[in-house]
């Protein structure tokens, strides 16, 4: 810790934890102040050709993403070895199912972003939020891009490195010197995700921790047709001839 810099110091230590502050401080002031916006914010209605093929992609794509790195990140080598996992075999896989994802997340958002700038409905309802979510979207899955192709060429072991001060953080027992020695590269694209983890409450990004599971559980909704025997009046066509002059008494 002696050797650090301030730099080093703000990036690695202090940041990090004030930015999952925010993130978890924000989610529970947005829920408490802004429930009937926790959403989406779906514009849909306004153009669907484009958003039918780009959204599933890039939800797919960035599933796996998620998916890849908490193994990566969340996952020692020392469980992925005891299992006799070798790390020639893991990297293969992560390398290979990593570019994948990579490449569907970018090609989905590239059509939704595509979409939201030349489709003028759509353009009229994005906010300045949703501009500054998507810059900070595009920056650190372009930078993990770029780090899982720089990995078939680069002996650098991000798990022996970035994962486990990735863990620290949540052990609180920060060790930033790990993050010294990466690759600006990883450094890049570690700020950018954290920095994506502040903006998140504030984004439409929060209805990603929205689940229906409200709907499992309702009543069923009956839905009953008319009946020609319900009431004391019978139900009169459209079409019957109806008296205009007043009947005297």
């Amino acid at each position: 810790m002696s050797d650090l810099s301030v730099a080093d110091v703000f990036l690695w230590l202090i940041l990090p934890y004030v930015c999952l502050t925010i993130f978890v401080l924000g989610h529970i002031w947005r829920y408490r102040y802004d429930k009937f916006g926790w959403t989406s914010r779906s514009s849909q209605m306004y153009e669907s050709r484009i958003l039918r093929w780009a959204n599933p992609m890039f939800h797919f794509g960035i599933l796996a993403v998620v998916v890849g790195h908490v193994m990566g990140l969340g996952v020692p080598q020392s469980w992925t070895d005891a299992i006799g996992i070798s790390e020639g075999l893991y990297h293969f896989f992560a390398v290979s199912l990593g570019i994948v994802a990579g490449v569907f997340t970018i090609v989905g958002l590239i059509g939704l972003l595509y979409r939201r700038r030349f489709t003028k409905a759509v353009l009229g309802a994005t906010t300045s939020m949703d501009k500054i979510m998507y810059l900070a979207l595009a920056v650190t899955i372009l930078a993990g891009l770029v780090n899982t192709g720089a990995a078939t060429v680069s002996t650098y072991n991000y798990r022996e490195g970035v994962s486990i001060w990735f863990r620290s953080i949540f052990y609180f027992v920060p060790q930033p010197d790990m993050m010294v020695g990466a690759p600006i590269n990883f450094q890049i694209h570690a700020v950018a995700g954290i920095l994506l983890f502040a903006l998140w409450p504030f984004t439409r990004l929060v209805h990603v921790f929205t689940a229906p599971l409200n709907y499992l559980f309702r009543p069923y909704i009956l839905y009953r047709g008319r009946d020609d025997h319900e009431g004391s009046r019978a139900r009169r066509r459209g079409w019957d001839k109806v008296d205009t002059i007043p009947r005297r008494r």
